[in-house]
C-alpha cells in the first residue's frame, strides 16, 4: 500500500432521527459533528434519512403491489389489436 494516499478510517456514529437509533461503526467518512457516545467519548456522527430500523423492506411495513392483474389489464388497455389487423 502507497503511503498517503489512503483516507482515514475510524470510528463514526450513523444516527436515524426518524427512528431513533444510532450505531457505532468504523467508516473513513469524516463528518464535522460530534456526539457522546455510551462508553463516555466524544466520536463524530452522521445523519442518515433512512437505516435497517424505519426502511419498510426490513421492518415489515412494505407495501405489496398489486402484480395480478397485469395482463388483463393490458389485453383492456390494447385489446387484441395485433391478432385483428
Amino acid at each position: 500500500m502507497k503511503s498517503g494516499i489512503h483516507p482515514e478510517y475510524g470510528p463514526v456514529v450513523f444516527r436515524d432521527a426518524g427512528a431513533g437509533v444510532a450505531f457505532l461503526t468504523r467508516s473513513t467518512l469524516r463528518p464535522t459533528q460530534t456526539v457522546e457516545w455510551e462508553d463516555g467519548r466524544t466520536y463524530p456522527v452522521h445523519d442518515v434519512d433512512i437505516s435497517s430500523a424505519s426502511h419498510p423492506f426490513w421492518t415489515g411495513r412494505a407495501r405489496v403491489l398489486d402484480s395480478e392483474g397485469r395482463v388483463e389489464r393490458f389485453r383492456r388497455r390494447y385489446g387484441q389489436r395485433g391478432a385483428d389487423q
